[in-house]
């Protein structure tokens, strides 16, 4: 499309209605919105492990120092997958079982860096 210059109208914009936009935005939307827990019952290793990485992200963005995962007793399968993940994880500082107060071998307690 050719439009001549002349027919170029400029369009004054409001600052007070434009909205910032950003990564500061999308981080406090995730500090507001997120749990320091997460359940991961009844997934499969592999879907357990795609929501806990989205997780994670989201839980260090947001700046929480630890979070509670959820995965259950049964099997141990998702357990051992879990754990196999968090050790290689870049935002784990450490990670243990929970206690029997929190949930005991259902349940890792993961600090974050």
């Amino acid at each position: 499309m050719n439009v001549p210059l002349n027919k170029l109208k400029r369009v004054e914009k409001d600052k007070k209605e434009v909205k910032k936009s950003g990564v500061s935005n999308i981080i406090k939307q995730k500090a507001q919105n997120i749990s320091t827990e997460i359940d991961l019952r009844g997934q499969t290793v592999d879907e357990a492990l795609y929501n806990l990485d989205k997780y994670l992200d989201d839980a260090y963005l947001a700046g929480l120092n630890s979070v509670r995962i959820i995965h259950g007793k049964g099997t141990g399968a998702l357990r051992e997958g879990i754990k196999q993940a968090l050790r290689k994880h870049q935002y784990v500082k450490s990670m243990r079982m929970g206690d029997l107060s929190e949930g005991g071998s259902g349940v890792t307690i993961v600090e974050l860096k």
